[in-house]
């Protein structure tokens, strides 16, 4: 006698649906991305709205997961958790005021320079203006001509101006202030947020849980760590540079295009053109201007080959096209935060979809071109240069 679920005269194996059994119900492609399109919609409503409130809460969250390992150091030590975070926030603080300290005496003398290198830039643009018009007959632009222009459209734009400087200003101030008392709260809750997160999983499977969230936090915090120890290492490489150059404002121009050099390509093109056309302008060499955008050239050979793949590369990396995308979406959702906020949020975002098998080939999209490669290369590629036999012996070292 044929078992109930096999159909009789029916090819062997093939199963047919038990009677009063419901049909599976199934959406078609179209509906199931419609609503997921719907869904991405709303999310972007809805952090484009509560950017006041996330906003704040997103860098405390990236600040506290930075500040997590001195904590436990002091709590280590016997220290009181009350205090070692306390201690923890006031090293973070002093920290970055040192830094504003260092950019506000370099901001201060770039100012008080202001007055000549505006003049040399006014007889320079002469120069440039008087060239185009022996060489290709350009109508030449009268110094009165440019400032009457100048005021015009400064006088149109300045109540906005106005308004958005204080409307920002008092969004800085409130966001200054929210932002230790988030990290602290992070810090000091972390057991119990970590218990409401098991609240979700089954007993049985928060071995894994607890095993993944302790993983993205090892790697979110060495991918912060080591994006400062790169940030660091190419100021130092920079100002050393620009100071052999004779560069005005060389510490001020070296911690500036570090810090922009987190952007891929962008962050370079700028940090390099403004210390060189205010050097042109100083000294009226376009070899020094030009000695300047090569010092910014070679840091920054070294930062992509050898510093940032040695620091940050064997933790987690972002490819160039994905961190470009991640700014310009950053900046079109928050503005200026959300650029600052998009390439660590996008590296946290790489470390979920690894943990997980299904988001795991949107990780291995954000990622970086040589993290991936399954294939066997040909043992003609292994033929290294110079630099690949050099990068070699220093990672066996």
């Amino acid at each position: 006698m044929l078992p109930p679920l096999i159909k009789r005269g029916s090819p062997l194996g093939h199963v047919t649906q038990p009677t009063g059994a419901a049909p599976e119900a199934r959406l078609s492609p179209v509906i199931h991305y419609t609503f997921l399109l719907i869904g991405l919609s709303l999310l972007v409503f809805v952090l484009n709205r509560l950017d006041g409130i996330l906003l704040p809460l997103f860098f405390a969250a990236l600040l506290a997961t930075l500040l997590l390992p001195v904590v436990t150091k002091l709590e280590g030590w016997g220290w009181p958790r009350l205090l070692a975070i306390i201690a923890a926030i006031f090293l973070l603080v002093g920290s970055i005021t040192g830094l504003f300290i260092v950019f506000g005496t370099q901001i201060m003398d770039l100012k008080a320079e202001l007055p000549l290198i505006q003049q040399k830039l006014v007889a320079f643009f002469d120069q440039g203006q008087q060239l185009l018009h022996d060489r290709f007959g350009m109508r030449v632009m009268s110094k009165d001509e440019l400032i009457d222009s100048s005021l015009n459209s400064a006088k149109k734009s300045a109540g906005g101006f106005l308004g958005s400087t204080l409307s920002t200003t008092a969004g800085v101030l409130s966001v200054l202030t929210l932002i230790p008392i988030y990290i602290f709260c992070f810090l000091y809750y972390r057991d119990h947020m970590r218990q409401f997160m098991f609240r979700f999983v089954a007993p049985d499977k928060r071995t894994g849980v607890l095993h993944t969230m302790d993983n993205i936090q090892t790697v979110v915090q060495a991918y912060i760590t080591g994006l400062l120890t790169v940030i660091v290492i190419v100021s130092v490489l920079n100002a050393i540079g620009l100071l052999l150059l004779n560069v005005k404002f060389a510490i001020f121009f070296a911690i500036f295009a570090s810090v922009l050099a987190v952007i891929p390509y962008i962050g370079i093109l700028i940090g390099a053109t403004i210390p060189a056309l205010i050097t042109l302008v100083e000294t009226g060499s376009p070899a020094r201007a030009a000695g300047v955008v090569g010092v910014f050239v070679f840091v920054q050979f070294l930062e992509g080959n050898f510093i940032t793949p040695m620091i940050t590369g064997s933790k987690v990396s972002i490819n160039p096209m994905a961190a470009i995308v991640a700014l310009i979406l950053g900046g079109e959702l928050w503005g200026t935060p959300g650029m600052i906020l998009s390439i660590p949020l996008t590296a946290v975002l790489k470390v979920v979809f690894d943990a997980n098998k299904t988001t795991e080939p949107w990780g291995f999209l954000l990622g970086d071109v040589t993290d991936g490669e399954d294939t066997k290369k040909d043992k003609s590629d292994d033929k290294a240069g110079f630099l690949g036999k050099l990068w070699h012996m220093i990672k066996r070292m």
